[in-house]
């Protein structure tokens, strides 16, 4: 078990010091970064006896959270909801204070943060407007290593490969694809969704790839619902005996598509979706879907900040987290 002293040699001061910052002694004169490491490294090394202690009262440093959703979107779409909880739980843990900016709020972005971690797709333009506040960025759920910032993002191939080998195995080879399109929030770039060009290459590889079963639309429920009607009336019998949906919201209106037209889920059409929201618990058949681990994103997004900010110099890496195919009961 960790100790103040082994807690006190990694962080560089005394066992006292160590001591008081756990202890949220408010009169001791300690740097933000001295005190953020001490937390750090006592949550790394498992030291929870702090955790206990009453609430801290000093002024604390902000994180601003920047959303690429308005505030009505995000309570329409749990995924990046999740992703925030998990952020903000974590920023707790290592003492941050939190401020919340949604879509265009991040023109009135004037507060004093140590660092930003923006949730979504930003466009270069916008990319470029964070820069102006703080070199001090992270990005979730967007490749921006090429910007030279660090982000967090889910292992979109091998999701999609795991699919297809599953419906596959269950003897499924006519597969279609539900697939969304995305803009970056100010709409000046347009943004290739990368489970459909996954889909497409190892489709493509597997020799069954029909470009003709592939639909797509906005990430909404009705545009699921309408994108499966279309799918069924222009496929009649070739209509695929499986689908991959790219996300829950997108599935829920295929799902009510099909049943409208007595199509048979799964007997007659499999369903896989993506993201694993409660959604898919409350419908009928319930829903299969690849799990993204979305409150492990936001917590890793707030640890890789911590670790910006107490080392200057850190390299800025991609964090890919792997996900899960859960099988209910609309596939085979």
């Amino acid at each position: 078990m960790a100790t103040l002293k082994d807690i006190a040699k990694l962080a560089r001061v005394s066992p006292a010091a160590v001591s008081r910052v756990l202890n949220r002694d408010e009169t001791l004169s300690v740097s933000e970064e001295t005190r953020h490491r001490i937390l750090s490294i006592a949550d790394e090394l498992g030291y929870t006896k702090h955790q206990k202690s009453g609430n801290f009262t000093k002024a604390r440093q902000k994180i601003a959270v920047v959303q690429w959703y308005s505030e009505h979107e995000e309570l329409n779409d749990l995924y990046y909801y999740t992703i925030r909880i998990g952020l903000e739980k974590r920023a707790q843990e290592l003492d941050y204070e939190i401020l919340r900016f949604f879509n265009n709020d991040i023109l009135t972005l004037s507060e004093n943060v140590v660092g930003i971690i923006a949730i979504g797709k930003f466009s270069s333009q916008q990319i470029a407007k964070l820069e102006s506040y703080t070199d001090k960025l992270v990005f979730v759920d967007s490749d921006t290593l090429t910007a030279g910032h660090p982000c967090v993002t889910t292992d979109f191939d091998h999701s999609v490969i795991k699919v297809i080998d599953h419906f596959l195995q269950k003897g499924l080879s006519k597969i279609g694809m539900i697939a969304g399109e995305e803009k970056t929030a100010d709409g000046k770039e347009s943004l290739i969704d990368q489970r459909f060009r996954t889909f497409k290459n190892y489709a493509h590889e597997k020799g069954i790839y029909k470009s003709h079963y592939v639909y797509i639309g906005e990430f909404s429920s009705q545009s699921g619902y309408e994108l499966m009607s279309k799918a069924i009336h222009d496929l009649g019998n070739d209509l695929p005996q499986a689908f991959f949906v790219a996300n829950d919201t997108l599935a829920i209106g295929a799902l009510r598509a099909l049943q409208e037209a007595a199509i048979a889920v799964p007997q007659r059409v499999s369903i896989i979706s993506f993201n694993d929201t409660s959604l898919t618990r409350q419908v009928f058949p319930t829903l299969s879907s690849i799990t993204v681990y979305t409150q492990e994103m936001g917590r890793i997004a707030v640890d890789v900040l911590n670790r910006q900010l107490l080392n200057p110099n850190t390299v800025p890496t991609m964090t890919r987290l792997a996900t899960h195919l859960t099988l209910r009961d609309s596939s085979l």
